[in-house]
């Protein structure tokens, strides 16, 4: 997605044990990381000696990883496994046979427990080739602003395909974002009851009940709509 400076360029591998030492996952994980990640390589550090923008409270760096798979599959709990362990804004860049997958999740520190982030859910891009022309960091004054606008054009790239509201800030529209994928969830759920439903009234009930929720998703995603 981003072209990155050549002076912010770190190209280390990270150890799978050190990661599993700091973030601690479960056994499936783990096996996760045997099974589908071939290496973790920190590809670039963004932080004021490297590109010259000032730390902010609760942005000090902002990493960028290389996760190169071994078979173009990989759950999102393996990601943030790798949040969980480093404490600093990370954007992922998941590659396999030619293609190149980006992702990355809101996250910031916690008030309670400053040594365990909170990692909200995940804004991933459609795979693309790893050759196709990678646009400039965004223009900010900060490190905090350069991680709102590259995580916005994450939301933007997702699925999700999440529009900035009037006046909507970064905190509020990745709480939108999880409003629409809970309604996403529940939308599913209603339309799985109604291929099952055998009974006419019944489905007459969960027809009504579906139309609701999809012109709720609809509000959600309209960028036009008033900010929460």
């Amino acid at each position: 997605m981003f072209q990155y400076p050549q002076r912010a360029r770190v190209d280390r591998i990270l150890p799978k044990n050190k990661i599993y030492g700091h973030a601690q996952p479960s056994k499936a994980v783990r096996q996760r990381f045997i099974d589908d990640v071939e290496q973790v390589v920190w590809r670039y550090k963004l932080a004021p000696e490297t590109i010259n923008l000032p730390a902010e409270p609760g942005v000090e760096e902002i990493q960028v990883f290389e996760i190169a798979l071994k078979t173009g599959e990989l759950r999102e709990d393996v990601l943030r496994a790798i949040d969980r362990a480093i404490p600093s804004q990370i954007f992922f860049e998941r590659t396999y046979e030619g293609r190149v997958r980006f992702a990355a999740a809101y996250k910031r520190l916690s008030e309670a427990a400053p040594a365990k982030p909170i990692v909200d859910g995940y804004f991933e891009t459609p795979w693309q080739s790893s050759e196709r022309v990678r646009i400039p960091l965004p223009p900010a004054l900060d490190l905090s602003g350069l991680y709102q606008q590259m995580l916005g054009r994450h939301m933007e790239a997702s699925p999700l395909g999440l529009q900035p509201r009037n006046g909507e800030g970064l905190l509020e529209m990745v709480e939108r974002s999880n409003l629409i994928r809970s309604k996403l969830r529940e939308c599913r759920r209603l339309e799985a009851r109604l291929r099952k439903e055998i009974q006419f009234n019944r489905k007459v009930e969960l027809n009504a009940a579906l139309r609701l929720h999809r012109a709720e998703l609809a509000a959600l995603k309209d960028a036009d709509a008033e900010a929460l």
